[in-house]
């Protein structure tokens, strides 16, 4: 990755409440100057839910929504339609809000280990119990991702793109923690080279470009998305604990980016944008590193997206990112 890049110093994690792509893009946009994102509306219903979207993406694997979930088909249906109709409208709003934009664009998409937990097979068993068909699914969602990657560039020609790979079933992967679709058993844990080669293959799509990887989970796996080449790990620094520390402070020294979740996703009182990152302050001190590095590691986001929260909340939070991010640059001390 270009050691030149740089991320913008807050913005939002990707789903926003409601069903207006215009507002929504607005809202994105207006609310991070530096460091605008595509949202996702997943109100709108089925195929603008975070599996459905990442669904529509994929290239001659095509998903249907069955009572259980979505589930891989023979062929495109109206489901995937709607999927690819909904992001279609959405890249026309922030196409819209975007005119002569040149900076950081983030865009959200699932990564391949929490969409093969939660996409079904034909026997309705999650991808995720058939090895060969998580290879097939990680191609074919690597190939949606080049061609989507390469649409977003179009419409914003000035954005530096960086992709966010949503990975909240990463860690329940990884312990063999995911279900099956009886519910008596659980999936076993798959191979951790095998989790970081597919993630590496992923995450290489991007050619060179940076890759934020976001798990709002507890114990997100920091090494191991390194070592994928994530170029930066999107969290909730709420669910951190002092066990985290020496991989947090490892990451950091390598040149990992930190998406520091500071913001409730749901609605509620907001304390004062600097105490919302007394946590990040604390954790920079515990660590031992120079307050001057803050600005320049972390980027100020929602602790998870805001989908659940009422629209004035989730525009109060996003602004309070941004207020927050200053916050930080302005008194690291």
């Amino acid at each position: 990755m270009n050691a030149h890049f740089s991320f913008g110093s807050a913005t939002g994690v990707g789903s926003l409440p409601g069903d207006d792509a215009r507002e929504a893009a607005r809202t994105a946009t207006g609310s991070f100057e530096d460091f605008p994102f595509l949202p996702e509306l997943p109100a709108r219903g089925p195929g603008a839910d975070m599996i459905g979207r990442t669904a529509g993406m994929l290239v001659e694997l095509y998903a249907r929504v069955e009572p259980s979930g979505w589930r891989l088909g023979d062929r495109p249906g109206r489901d995937t339609r709607r999927a690819r109709s909904w992001l279609g409208e959405d890249l026309d709003a922030l196409e819209e809000f975007t005119q002569g934009y040149e900076g950081p664009l983030k865009v959200q998409a699932v990564g391949p280990w929490t969409l093969a937990a939660g996409l079904e097979l034909r026997n309705g068993e999650a991808v995720l119990s058939d090895a060969g068909a998580c290879r097939d699914l990680a191609a074919s969602l690597a190939e949606g991702l080049r061609q989507h990657l390469a649409e977003v560039q179009r419409r914003v020609p000035g954005a530096l793109i960086v992709l966010q790979l949503d990975e909240p079933s990463l860690i329940a992967v990884l312990r063999g923690q995911v279900r099956t679709a009886s519910g008596y058993r659980t999936h076993r844990a798959y191979d951790r080279q095998v989790i970081e080669a597919t993630l590496r293959d992923v995450v290489g799509v991007h050619g060179g470009g940076p890759v934020v990887v976001h798990s709002c989970a507890p114990d997100v796996p920091f090494a191991l998305l390194r070592r994928a080449g994530a170029a930066a790990v999107s969290f909730d620094v709420s669910l951190l604990t002092e066990r985290d520390d020496d991989v947090i402070g490892e990451a950091v020294e390598s040149g990992t980016r930190l998406f520091a979740g500071v913001v409730p996703g749901t609605d509620g009182p907001l304390s004062d944008p600097a105490g919302s990152v007394m946590g990040v302050r604390t954790l920079w001190r515990r660590l031992g590193l120079h307050p001057g590095l803050l600005a320049e590691a972390v980027t100020v986001t929602p602790a998870c997206g805001l989908a659940g929260a009422s629209p004035a909340y989730a525009r109060e939070a996003l602004a309070h990112c941004a207020r927050a991010a200053r916050s930080l640059a302005d008194n690291p001390e």
